[in-house]
C-alpha cells in the first residue's frame, strides 16, 4: 500500500510541473462581473429606476391594505367582549378574507417584480456575453470567468474586464421594446 502512496504523490508532482510549464503560462484569463455590469450600466440604472417606481406604487397599495387590516383587527379586539359569538365569527371570517386578499396582492406584486427582473436579464445577459466573447476572441483570452457567478479566492485586477464591458455595453446596447 505504501508504494501506491508514493506513486500518487509522484503523479501529483508531475501534474504540478506540467501545469507550471511555459505553455500553461501563456494562457490568458480574464474576469468580469456580470451582476455589476447589469447594475451600473446605463440600461441597468434605468431598469433599476423603473423597478423602484413599480415597487413604490405596489408598496403604497400594500401599506394601505396593511393599515386597513390593522384597523379592522383593532376593532375586532375592542368589540370581542361585546359581540355575540356568531357575530364575532362572521367578523373574523370577513377579516380572514381581507387578509387572504392582502396576501394575494403581496404575492402578485413579488411575482410581477421577479418576472420583470427575469425579462430584463433575458434581454441584457446575451448582449453582455456577446461583448465579453468579442473581447475574448480579439485579445486571445483562453477564458473569461464571471466572478459574480463563481466565487474566487483571488482574481487579478489587471485582468478585470468589467469596466471595459460596461463602457462597450453603454455604447452598443439598445433596449428592445
Amino acid at each position: 500500500m505504501k508504494r501506491y502512496g508514493w506513486f500518487v504523490a509522484g503523479i501529483l508532482m508531475l501534474t504540478l510541473i506540467i501545469a507550471a510549464s511555459p505553455a500553461a503560462a501563456a494562457e490568458k484569463t480574464g474576469f468580469v462581473d456580470i451582476r455589476e455590469i447589469m447594475l451600473t450600466s446605463s440600461a441597468g440604472k434605468k431598469a433599476a429606476e423603473d423597478f423602484k417606481k413599480s415597487f413604490e406604487k405596489d408598496k403604497a397599495a400594500i401599506q394601505e391594505k396593511e393599515a386597513e387590516l390593522k384597523k379592522l383587527k383593532d376593532e375586532l379586539e375592542k368589540q370581542r367582549p361585546l359581540l355575540k359569538e356568531d357575530v364575532m365569527k362572521e367578523k373574523e371570517l370577513a377579516y380572514q378574507k381581507k387578509f387572504r386578499d392582502y396576501q394575494i396582492i403581496v404575492k402578485d406584486s413579488n411575482e410581477e417584480l421577479q418576472a420583470k427582473d427575469q425579462d430584463l436579464s433575458k434581454k441584457m445577459i446575451p448582449e453582455i456575453l456577446k461583448l465579453v466573447q468579442s473581447i475574448g476572441e480579439k485579445e486571445k483570452y483562453s477564458m473569461i470567468v464571471d466572478i459574480s457567478a463563481i466565487p474566487l479566492a483571488y482574481s487579478s485586477k489587471e485582468n478585470d474586464l468589467t469596466k471595459r464591458v460596461i463602457d462597450e455595453f453603454n455604447k452598443t446596447y439598445k433596449p428592445k421594446k
